[in-house]
């Protein structure tokens, strides 16, 4: 298990004291993928930092199965680093070495025999889809195939954590989820603990287990992926689900706005469904209940996440007030996240 405990960072500058984390507890257990998601200058790359050892906190501890890294030194913290990978956002391969030989490159460091070194470095290049391109030079592969190397040689020496530091902020979107998808099977077949740092909710929903959401250095809000897409709590993690869930969540604004003007006694709902109900006729349930009611669909999207499907709908209700608020208490019994966003 992967521990921070009261953690701080500062870094003195000429503009003074940066406080870049502040006051962080949190605990990722073993096999998990946890998301930890910020914009930028949130204080989330310092802190993976810490995680192997590369910055050490100015208060608190961090610690991996009870071994405090932040209290390391020397050949114990070199030693305690070839069980962490780490996958950077722009590849950091030798341009001078084939995909065979970027991969053997960590087991030569540490003292491998060459045919010993080879072997691993070929399973390793099978396992993350590149067999044949061994050897190819990165010159040569495309900015994905670049990114597959990389988690190749992250994982030559059997690392018990992963971490991936915008792995795929300088991929195109196909290419992201091609990624994404590989990351979780390595997951799922090595058993092993991933990191994320992103600013993108697309890869937290995509594969991660647990998120915690990071601001001015402090995290704000943590939980099971599923909870914090239902119920956002913090303005910064309503900003990040919405980005993702509506990413034209502005244009419904404006759409909005234009019905309530055009329907003055309307009321705009938002539905949120999780799991099986995205999958059931909710409006159509409604009508047949409240067959006055006029219904408007204005947007709506479902995604998915590793605990389940997650829906949301944003609708215009129009229609007698009583039969308005009967339609919301029966979406509410049908076990419908309901929430009014405007009422006259």
């Amino acid at each position: 298990m992967i521990e921070f405990k009261d953690v701080t960072k500062t870094f003195e500058t000429k503009q003074g004291t940066v406080h870049a984390v502040q006051d962080v507890n949190l605990k990722i257990e073993d096999g998990h993928i946890y998301g930890i998601v910020g914009y930028s200058g949130a204080g989330k790359s310092t802190l993976i930092r810490m995680l192997n050892g590369l910055e050490t906190p100015t208060e608190g501890s961090v610690s991996i199965d009870d071994v405090e890294i932040s209290a390391l030194g020397g050949s114990k913290l070199r030693e305690q680093r070839q069980h962490i990978g780490m996958i950077f956002q722009h590849f950091n391969l030798l341009w001078s070495r084939t995909v065979l030989q970027n991969i053997m490159f960590p087991l030569e460091i540490a003292g491998k025999s060459k045919a010993e070194a080879k072997k691993q470095a070929e399973h390793l290049a099978d396992l993350v889809g590149l067999a044949g391109r061994e050897q190819a030079y990165p010159s040569e592969l495309s900015g994905g195939q670049k990114q597959r190397v990389g988690i190749a040689r992250a994982l030559a020496n059997d690392p018990q954590i992963l971490l991936s530091d915008e792995a795929t902020s300088a991929l195109d979107p196909q290419t992201t989820d091609e990624v994404l998808d590989l990351l979780l099977d390595i997951n799922k077949k090595l058993n092993l603990t991933i990191v994320l740092i992103t600013h993108e909710m697309h890869v937290i929903r995509k594969i991660a287990d647990h998120v915690a959401v990071m601001e001015s250095g402090k995290i704000v809000e943590q939980g099971p992926v599923l909870d914090v897409f239902k119920r956002p709590q913090q303005a910064v993690t309503k900003r990040f689900v919405n980005e993702e869930v509506t990413p034209s969540l502005t244009d419904t604004t404006a759409v909005v706005d234009q019905l309530l003007t055009k329907y003055p006694k309307g009321t705009i709902v938002q539905l949120t469904f999780h799991g099986d109900q995205a999958k059931l006729p909710i409006v159509s349930e409604v009508l047949k209940q409240y067959g006055n009611l006029d219904l408007n669909i204005i947007e709506g999207t479902i995604h998915q996440t590793q605990e389940g499907a997650i829906g949301t709908l944003y609708l215009q209700i129009t229609g007698e007030q009583a039969d308005i608020d009967g339609a919301l208490a029966y979406l509410q019994k049908l076990r419908v996240e309901t929430e009014v966003l405007n009422r006259e």
